[in-house]
């Protein structure tokens, strides 16, 4: 009687070390399956027939188009005048918009690389002529117009492109006819023609 019933009770011990045992085996199963799977793909949801979107573009700033410089050419130029240059331009542009130098211009007493600025003033002497004064440097003018039916042949040559000659030829001319009674009186001085006097117009009176 005793030995049957510790026989009973022994098996369901034993299938008890059974169970745990397969237990044990199937984690250790999932747990290798686990560490040997593939690695994982992005899954698209993105609709068939559809492809994703690129991030849109960020357009870089631009920078903002520096402004042109307006300058007053005058003096031994072939067309003297006020010129829209770009930006940056320089003095040799400036010229070269202004029809180039005229045959009496003196180009040793000129920056030919200097960089323009806005209002600037460029001018051209003429050979042998001084160069005239004008207040707080290249890009003014001077303070006040010369009255050419009085002005001196030293006064007449601050003007832009009247050398010693042409100051000369101007009093001659003068006190040859009388007064000018305007500027274009000046086109009857040998020298002056329409371009040097548009050169001219700003700086005298009569």
């Amino acid at each position: 009687m005793g030995r049957r019933a510790g026989h009973g009770g022994w098996l369901p011990q034993r299938a008890g070390y059974i169970l745990a045992a397969l237990l044990a085996l199937l984690a250790v199963g999932v747990a290798v399956v686990w560490w040997l799977r593939p690695g994982t793909t992005a899954i698209n949801l993105a609709p068939e027939g559809t492809t994703p979107q690129a991030d849109p573009l960020v357009e870089a700033p631009t920078e903002t188009a520096a402004a042109d410089v307006v300058v007053h050419v005058t003096g031994a130029v072939a067309s003297p005048g006020v010129i829209t240059l770009p930006a940056g331009a320089r003095v040799d542009e400036a010229i070269a918009a202004a029809g180039g130098f005229a045959a009496d211009a003196d180009e040793s007493l000129l920056n030919r690389a200097e960089v323009l600025r806005d209002g600037q003033q460029v001018y051209v002497p003429e050979v042998g002529e001084v160069p005239r004064a004008v207040e707080g440097g290249a890009g003014d003018v001077q303070s006040s117009p010369i009255n050419i039916n009085t002005a001196s042949a030293v006064q007449l040559e601050e003007l832009s492109g009247i050398g010693p000659a042409l100051a000369a030829r101007i009093v001659s001319y003068r006190e040859a006819n009388g007064p000018f009674t305007s500027a274009e009186g000046l086109l009857g001085v040998s020298g002056i023609g329409q371009k040097k006097l548009e050169g001219l117009i700003e700086e005298i009176t009569w």
